[in-house]
């Protein structure tokens, strides 16, 4: 197994795991509680009060032993090896959506909380030694108020503070070219965004694409949008096509910042399907496969008869609504109540658009995009070699299980995770939650043979660091069910 960063043979995948208060203190821009050695703003310690996040995530880059030699020191600079200066750093959050589908509010559980972005953000700051870019970005959910979201992470107060006390600009990117307008979540229109400023690149994965083995099924895909013929003219015939964000592309360092959550069409969703992220036009990505599995699809997980019906009704309403024009807002809310009130609520407890772990489709879109954000050079070539570098720093304080992405319930786990393999920490994060990885297609996905390797190594030669006991250790060596999440509802009883 070869490290990364250095290109050296490495013993063993090592993940950090930092177990503290499920609770978040602080309040933006959420500066550290103390003033720490290597911290280079002493007189705004403590004034946000106590930063128990801001700890965790200092406590987890000393259990993965980074510039272990000063440590407690003015100079200790753990992302050294990581961040040069001079780069182009990248911080991808989850910044899914703002609200939760049937529950107020965001509970802390759906986007990655702006005390964690903060703790990442100063340690990027010292690597880069006063030189460099940072972009904090992600291309959200389609129909996601990126105001809002920027509000709830407390960016602004962030950026604010770091103009003041060190003349520095941080950017923040909303990444999609436009943003869909829903009524009870029926697409009735989009809006035009300015997007990415740096533009996008198409990246063709080809025959390297997780979906080789079933091109056969692609005139079955379904993205986003109603409208599948832009999607199936991106995924035909050995094309697999993604538009993706050139100021991605551009970066030298992708710092990963995910929430730790279920997910209804991967089973979870941490660093791998958080980098989702990165592509503009969200109708490129195969989301699933129309129909059942005895018909290649993965749409549903039966065939009877009401299944067959509704179908039917599906398909005449994708191909009929998008005519009706202005009627569209009147009428949207009355049609999707009345589909729920015969067919069922998909955020309750009625399995569809491939939100089951029957899902074949979505894993595969995620290690395809996985591949690009660490082999595709700025021009969108794929290189043999990583062309970038990746770390991960996981907020897991407050998780959210059940009914995840969107709908998750709050579960105060109070952990941090940090690594540098984006499939080695969320193994890790999987065996947490208490889900079995052999039944998560995306992690074995990606620990499967490669020419473009996600995880050239074994589960069993993870390594976790923790400050808690029982989690110090080899991750072939947890017991029992951890911390028992409730897995989203399409995937109970499986993993």
């Amino acid at each position: 197994m070869i490290d990364w960063l250095t290109g050296l043979p490495q013993a063993v995948q090592n993940v950090a795991l930092t177990v503290g208060p499920a609770s978040y203190d602080a309040t933006a821009p959420f500066s550290p509680g103390a003033a720490y050695p290597e911290y280079r703003f002493a007189a705004s310690a403590g004034t946000c009060g106590a930063n128990l996040a801001y700890d965790a995530v200092r406590e987890s880059l000393r259990l993965l032993g980074l510039d272990a030699d000063r440590f407690g020191r003015s100079d200790w600079n753990p992302l050294a090896g990581i961040v040069k200066p001079g780069d182009t750093v990248v911080l991808k959050p989850n910044f899914v959506r703002e609200f939760r589908e049937t529950q107020p509010g965001d509970g802390d559980c759906l986007i990655t909380h702006g005390s964690v972005i903060r703790a990442a953000l100063d340690y990027v700051m010292l690597a880069l030694a006063g030189t460099g870019r940072v972009i904090i970005a992600d291309a959200p959910q389609n129909d996601a108020c990126f105001e809002a979201i920027v509000s709830l992470a407390g960016l602004n107060e962030i950026r604010e503070f770091y103009r003041r006390q060190a003349g520095v600009d941080v950017e923040v990117l909303d990444m999609r070219p436009e943003k869909a307008r829903k009524v009870n979540g029926v697409i009735v229109g989009h809006t035009r965004l300015a997007g990415d400023p740096a533009g996008y690149v198409k990246v063709n994965m080809g025959e390297r694409s997780a979906f080789t083995p079933v091109n056969g099924l692609c005139h079955l895909l379904y993205g986003s949008e109603y409208d599948t013929r832009e999607l199936r003219r991106h995924h035909r015939n050995g094309l697999h096509e993604y538009l993706i964000c050139k100021s991605v592309l551009n970066a030298d360092c992708i710092i990963a910042l995910p929430k730790l959550k279920t997910h209804k069409k991967t089973g979870i969703t941490v660093n791998l399907k958080n980098l989702v992220g990165i592509n503009g036009n969200k109708n490129w990505l195969p989301h699933h496969r129309e129909g059942t599995p005895c018909e290649g699809g993965d749409q549903f997980a039966d065939d009877r008869l009401i299944r067959r019906i509704e179908r039917r009704m599906v398909a005449c309403f994708k191909r009929l609504f998008p005519l009706l024009g202005p009627l569209r807002m009147a009428l949207a809310g009355p049609i999707k109540a009345a589909g729920s009130l015969a067919f069922g609520d998909t955020n309750i407890d009625t399995i569809r658009s491939g939100n089951w772990y029957g899902n074949d489709t979505t894993w595969r879109m995620v290690l395809d995009l996985n591949r690009i954000a660490l082999y595709a050079d700025a021009a969108g070539e794929l290189q043999r070699c990583p062309v970038r570098r990746f770390f991960s720093i996981v907020d897991g304080i407050v998780a959210g299980q059940g009914n995840g992405p969107l709908d998750a319930t709050a579960k105060p786990a109070g952990m941090i995770l940090a690594g540098f393999n984006p499939a080695a920490v969320d193994l890790v994060c999987a065996r947490l939650m208490g889900f079995d990885y052999h039944r998560l297609p995306m992690l074995v996905g990606a620990l499967a043979d490669h020419e473009l390797s996600l995880a050239d190594f074994k589960p069993d030669e993870i390594a976790v660091s923790s400050n808690e006991s029982r989690f110090h250790r080899r991750l072939g060596r947890f017991e029992g069910k951890m911390l028992a999440f409730e897995p989203h509802f399409g995937w109970r009883g499986h993993i």
